[in-house]
């Protein structure tokens, strides 16, 4: 009620004059809103912090699920949109069809144009109690069995190889089935192979093979870290074609964008006579995984950005119930001067509003500058939609509201009478 209102002169006895109802001017709804959060300094910025943290946590959340996004984005084309992986299927007769790729399978595949690499793999069906060790007495590496891969050499070009040292056997070698073998790093810290320089040996049941280079990681298939390669033919001469029931399989790597049209045409490069007798497997759409990631991804960052602004908003609600019990006779005495409970509702709506709107922007400020600088950190590419940014200020307001409606009803209910009687 403002001091004009307060001087107005009253009606004289007897005389049929309207009440003029107290009015509430919206300067004064906010000089009293200021004047309230200003009593209590430290309480306000408190209360602001829920907010801030709400919306800031809400606006670094979507924005680092979006700049997550855009990097998974450009694995899926680099890596998995450029694999397609081509299965033996043994064609009308499996069981006595056991390898239908032919021995010039490498070579047939990298003519197509947009293939950089191609080569042909299997698991070696190794005698029982075969195992791989790197002495001639005693037992294997940590007492397991170690998987025997055999591979052509493209394979190893095809899986993206990383060198500890040494390299990858080639043509060479596999013409001559010459009995040589590549690692993983973690193999030959088991196997307790440090260095080539002494031409180490590993034996497969009671076949010797020299280690000729040692992978530190790969950028296709890592299973074959964990594996012994050998050549092929190697492993054709020894243990003989891959089991009828574990065929064999080729990996063909290609340039971005040709993966699916490779898919189709690498049956008739290796058997234009029985093209059927392969099963072409191409990469997944990477829109689809990607919209299905970014979904996922959103669906649970967005429920966690959902808790932190419920947080902030029990925060203010719980601070402004008790300013409203600690000003019941400051209440009072307005409601005694002639404040309407409207008027009490909304200076302290008002309060609520004001602080949730400073909170959701200082909280919008500080998880802008935490997108950003996350991003520089790990060298991406930050992303922050705009109506995101836009949206946040009001997203702060609308909780500050709502946190405010309980504390402003209450208070809107004090009575004048007991509320000086306090």
């Amino acid at each position: 009620m403002s001091l004009d209102e307060l001087l107005r002169p009253r009606p004289e006895p007897g005389r049929n004059n309207r009440i003029i109802p107290s009015r509430q001017h919206p300067r004064d709804l906010f000089s009293e809103a200021l004047a309230g959060m200003l009593q209590r300094p430290a309480r306000s910025v408190l209360t602001a912090l829920g907010t801030v943290l709400g919306v800031g946590t809400f606006v670094a959340i979507l924005g680092l699920t979006a700049t997550a996004t855009g990097q998974i984005d450009d694995r899926f084309n680099a890596l998995t949109a450029t694999e397609v992986t081509i299965e033996d299927t043994g064609g009308t007769d499996p069981p006595n069809q056991p390898l239908m790729f032919t021995p010039d399978a490498d070579q047939r595949v990298q003519t197509l144009n947009g293939v950089e690499h191609a080569g042909v793999h299997w698991t070696v069906r190794l005698p029982t109690g075969t195992t791989v060790r790197s002495a001639p007495i005693g037992p294997d590496a940590n007492g397991q069995h170690i998987p025997v891969i055999a591979a052509s050499p493209g394979l190893l070009d095809a899986a993206g190889p990383h060198w500890a040292t040494g390299r990858g056997y080639d043509t060479f070698h596999d013409t001559r089935a010459e009995a040589v073998a590549v690692i993983g790093q973690g193999m030959a810290d088991r196997l307790g192979i440090t260095t080539l320089d002494t031409t180490p040996a590993i034996l497969i049941g009671d076949t010797p093979f020299t280690v000729i280079g040692i992978l530190t990681d790969t950028d296709h298939k890592p299973d074959l870290l964990l594996s012994v390669l050998i050549p092929r033919t190697t492993a054709e001469r020894i243990y003989g074609p891959p089991d009828p029931g574990q065929r064999a399989k080729m990996l063909v790597t290609t340039k971005i964008g040709a993966a699916r049209q490779i898919a189709g045409e690498v049956p008739y490069a290796l058997r234009p006579d029985t093209p059927e007798a392969f099963k072409p497997i191409p990469p997944p759409d990477p829109r689809t995984l990607r919209d299905h990631v970014t979904d996922d991804l959103g669906a649970l960052f967005l429920l966690l950005a959902g808790i932190c602004l419920i947080i902030g908003a029990v925060g203010i609600a719980n601070t402004t119930l008790i300013a409203v019990m600690e000003r019941t006779a400051e209440i009072g005495l307005r409601r005694a001067l002639g404040a309407r409970g409207r008027h009490i509702a909304g200076q302290f709506l008002t309060e609520s509003a004001t602080l949730g709107t400073l909170g959701g922007l200082i909280g919008t400020s500080l998880a802008t500058v935490t997108v950003v600088a996350t991003a520089a950190v790990k060298q991406w590419t930050p992303i922050i939609e705009p109506a995101t940014v836009a949206a946040a200020p009001l997203i702060g307001l609308t909780t500050g509201l709502l946190a405010g409606l309980y504390p402003a009803w209450r208070a809107a209910r004090i009575e004048p009478v007991e509320a000086l009687k306090r």
